[in-house]
């Protein structure tokens, strides 16, 4: 399946979730359903029966559900007791 390089293509969840897997964001087609029944999934609208996503939003959330860019886990464990510290703090 060809998945659309335009940002406002409407996607399907099937081509959704290719879409997303193509980017590099491995996502399944069962993930996405429920969270779209669970609530923390992207963005979509009813198409009759049909859910459809906006590839730029699916992307979007995709994207920010990644942790910062690291260079060791040393790094990124320094990175998440910082985030536990300003949660608390």
């Amino acid at each position: 399946m060809a998945i659309p390089t335009d940002l406002d293509t409407r996607l399907r969840r099937d081509a959704t979730a290719a879409a997303l897997e193509e980017a590099g964001y491995p996502t399944s087609l069962k993930t996405l359903a429920t969270l779209a029944s669970r609530r923390g999934g992207p963005k979509f609208r009813k198409y009759g029966r049909y859910p459809i996503y906006r590839r730029g939003d699916a992307l979007a959330w995709a994207e920010a559900k990644c942790g910062p860019v690291v260079t060791s886990t040393a790094e990124l464990d320094a990175a998440h007791q910082h985030d536990q510290a300003q949660a608390t703090g």
